[in-house]
């Protein structure tokens, strides 16, 4: 096999590493204002979710960009929620880490539990975002619902990126900066690329192709729900969660289901 061939698996491989490349370096100039992070970040997931499955544009770039425009509203409200999270953990720490004995370790603990709660959503809000079109607040309900039903690939998916940022700036306290240049040209993508296959993996709980079309209406007892299209004329899946194959996200121009 010719190793230069366009279509073999080493130039199909430096093609994936390159528009990781030039997603990572997007994702960080749109990161710049801070709050469009949300947007940047479900634009990031679009972009490796695209690039895993091989479905991504000639000019990723221009894909970048359109899915940063798509999810911008939504996805800036999430960021936003999540930044009042953040705040709110955050003062939560600095009250109880004061008090001691007993209700002390009490509060500590109980910071820990919200702690990692908040984690679990929080990892799929942007990759649902990304590939899924609904409303927020059945975004917020999902991403937590999905993060219990798929705990062994969310337990994954959050110690994927706490291995990578110990081993870049931690293993070695005296390559802060290299470790700072890889992140800002590759951390950021590679991560959310790897990520995406524990997230995949997740989705197939919601998604059709594992479920049996026996039904015009999503189940009452349905964790994954739509009000707008529960009740609508068309076929769903008969499990535990619905199915939010009607409203998977489609950025035109693309012509490509993510």
């Amino acid at each position: 096999m010719n190793l230069l061939d366009m279509n073999g698996p080493l130039m199909n491989a430096l093609r994936k590493l390159a528009n990781i490349f030039l997603c990572n370096v997007m994702f960080c100039l749109f990161s710049l204002p801070v709050f469009t992070v949300g947007a940047a970040l479900s634009a990031l997931f679009a972009c490796m979710q695209a690039i895993l499955t091989d479905d991504e544009d000639d000019v990723i770039v221009k894909q970048y960009f359109r899915a940063f425009r798509y999810n911008f509203a939504q996805a800036t409200a999430l960021w936003l929620i999540c930044l009042m999270a953040f705040l709110f953990l955050g003062v939560y720490y600095l009250i109880v880490s004061g008090i001691g004995g007993v209700m002390g370790r009490v509060y500590r603990v109980s910071f820990f539990v919200m702690c990692i709660l908040f984690l679990f959503g929080f990892q799929y809000l942007f990759p649902m975002q990304a590939r899924y079109k609904n409303k927020l607040g059945d975004l917020l309900k999902n991403a937590w619902l999905l993060s219990i039903a798929a705990l062994p690939w969310t337990v994954l998916s959050i110690l994927l990126p706490v291995f990578a940022v110990y081993v870049t700036f931690f293993m070695d306290t005296d390559g802060v900066n290299a470790a700072v240049f890889l992140w800002g040209t590759m951390g950021f993508g590679l991560t959310a690329y790897l990520n995406s296959f524990f997230f995949f993996k997740a989705f197939r709980m919601i998604d059709p192709e594992r479920m049996e079309v026996k039904s015009h209406r999503a189940p009452e007892e349905a964790l994954f729900i739509d009000e707008e299209h529960r009740a609508s004329e068309g076929w769903y899946q008969e499990s535990s969660f619905s199915n939010p194959d009607w409203n998977r996200q489609v950025y035109p121009g693309n012509g490509k289901r993510k």
